[in-house]
């Protein structure tokens, strides 16, 4: 894992660099970069594949006091990462589970050269049903987020239906990725503290004037969803298709929210023929 250091403080990312054309994956929340391991495989030494782990509360590196972690304030870090590595127009941006490249694609649209948003917040969906809004309501609590994640420590009860993981996978989430997510927020109060913040500053106004500005987004765009997803409704992943001027749309079967882990060959091959279209 290489750093970098941001205005919020050091980043942890991987690059499996090479000069392929550079492809920025990017993870959601109560995760981090390694829930894209299937895909940066796929994709091998015919792409750089950089993969940060953003601050959502899974992330190992303290941040800067004062450090601004607002759903606004992550798109602009991606932007900020972005800069600092000197991407170029040929760069493509993925995201899964969040919504914060809508949203920098929105403010700065001349940073996203071309995206792919995969399975994500959108529209009025935010926080997200059924795991987001467990965890928006956990975050409300004094000791939620901590309580909640020594339940999600239970491997039994990560399998439970309709709640956490469970709810975004098709697959069971091996239960080593969601240990290595967990442990940050089961053993540093710090950690958890950014993630009730984030949670606690989210509106459902911000997702709405994404949207809205993405209709003037004039670069390639792909939307690719999971025909099955309980949280995302695959209706905001054509609506999205729709409103983006150059925007297509491809469906997974046995897919829902976590792309990169139900269907890691569909969304591979979905950023391969993209690139090579665009």
């Amino acid at each position: 894992m290489a750093r970098i250091d941001l205005g919020v403080g050091p980043i942890e990312y991987e690059d499996t660099g090479g000069t392929g054309t550079p492809v920025v994956l990017l993870h959601g929340l109560v995760q981090d970069g390694s829930v894209w391991r299937d895909v940066v495989e796929l994709l091998g030494e015919e792409f750089r594949c950089l993969v940060p782990t953003l601050p959502y509360g899974c992330h190992r590196i303290p941040l800067k006091p004062g450090a601004e972690v607002t759903p606004t304030g992550m798109a602009r870090l991606i932007g900020e990462f972005a800069d600092a590595l000197k991407l170029g127009d040929d760069a493509v941006f993925v995201e899964n589970d969040a919504g914060r490249l809508q949203q920098l694609a929105a403010e700065r649209p001349d940073r996203v050269g071309r995206m792919v948003i995969a399975g994500c917040e959108a529209f009025d969906n935010y926080p997200p049903r059924a795991g987001g809004k467990m965890l928006d309501a956990a975050a409300r609590v004094p000791g939620g987020i901590a309580f909640l994640v020594r339940t999600l420590s239970v491997r039994a009860l990560r399998r439970v239906p309709g709640t956490g993981y469970a709810v975004m996978a098709h697959r069971p989430v091996p239960h080593d990725l969601i240990d290595r997510w967990l442990k940050p927020l089961r053993t540093d109060p710090a950690a958890r503290g950014v993630l009730v913040r984030y949670l606690r500053s989210a509106h459902k106004s911000e997702m709405m004037e994404a949207a809205d500005a993405l209709r003037t987004y004039d670069r390639p765009a792909l939307v690719v969803w999971g025909r099955q997803d309980a949280m995302m409704p695959p209706a905001h992943g054509r609506r999205l298709a729709e409103l983006l001027p150059k925007g297509r749309l491809v469906e997974l079967d046995e897919c829902r929210t976590l792309i990169p882990l139900d269907r890691p060959d569909g969304l591979a091959a979905a950023i391969r023929e993209f690139v090579a279209a665009t």
